[in-house]
């Protein structure tokens, strides 16, 4: 699943394509706004959050948008083969006269009064990539962390609830980074390093020009390294598993750096 760094990537890309600029295409096939029409609207820009995001209209709407586990958005420009956005897969489609915005394979299509946009989010503990995140942000996680502490830190990290934006590849990155043991009770673990490491390394995958969707290239220590050797130690890097079934999600460690 694309993690917070990537969809403020994204958000980036959809700010540059379509913000300020009015629409002349509008397609949501999606069931629950199929008949929404956008066009003549325009785009004040899109914010992310977590792995959501949020486009705004100047008719004071909202369209929620979350890439779950396949989903994207590229933008072609307005008037070429690739704009026309046929397909099974795409979802949305947001043109203006000069580029077009094609949401292929999205898991999640809402368009909301911005002023209620809180109904879809607002279960979400704080952005780990806002401003704000080393002050309150970083205060209101700790707290929400606190709450979990008999639980594991790895299913901490990964809770949305806690902090927003962690997935399974900057969870396993920033707990290698400190040599934890993955499954250790989160209330024996320092919540404010592992969550500023975790941002430091989202941000530099947020600036590096190329990056990538599984964070690729980005010298990943452990995360999808199965039985390559530790670049600490040498050890065969391992998988266990966060949260229990149906919901189990990936943990790549080292045996020896991450001890119990």
């Amino acid at each position: 699943m694309p993690e917070g760094d990537v969809v403020r990537r994204t958000a980036t890309r959809l700010d540059e394509a379509l913000a300020g600029r009015t629409l002349t295409r509008s397609e949501l096939r999606w069931p629950t706004v199929g008949a929404v029409d956008l066009v003549g609207r325009t785009v004040l820009g899109t914010s992310p959050y977590g792995k959501h995001l949020l486009t705004r209209f100047d008719d004071k709407r909202t369209l929620h948008t979350h890439l779950r586990m396949e989903g994207s958005w590229r933008i072609e420009r307005t008037g070429t083969p690739a704009s026309h956005g046929g397909g099974q897969t795409v979802r949305v489609l947001l043109g203006s006269e000069t580029w077009t915005a094609i949401g292929d394979r999205l898991g999640m299509v809402d368009v909301v009064a911005t002023r209620d946009e809180h109904t879809l989010i607002g279960h979400l503990g704080p952005d780990i990539l806002a401003g704000d995140f080393p002050g309150p942000g970083l205060a209101d996680a700790r707290r929400r962390w606190d709450l979990r502490g008999a639980d594991p830190v790895c299913d901490v990290l990964l809770d949305q609830r806690v902090v927003a934006g962690i997935g399974t590849i900057w969870m396993a990155e920033s707990l290698f980074a400190h040599h934890i043991w993955p499954w250790a009770p989160a209330a024996t673990v320092d919540a404010a390093v592992v969550l500023m490491t975790a941002r430091k390394l989202m941000g530099r995958s947020v600036a590096s020009s190329g990056g990538s969707r599984r964070g690729a290239g980005l010298g990943r220590q452990v995360h999808s390294r199965l039985r390559q050797p530790c670049r600490r130690c040498g050890t065969p890097v391992a998988v266990g598993r966060a949260h229990k079934p149906p919901h189990e999600r990936p943990v790549f460690f080292c045996p020896s750096c991450q001890r119990p």
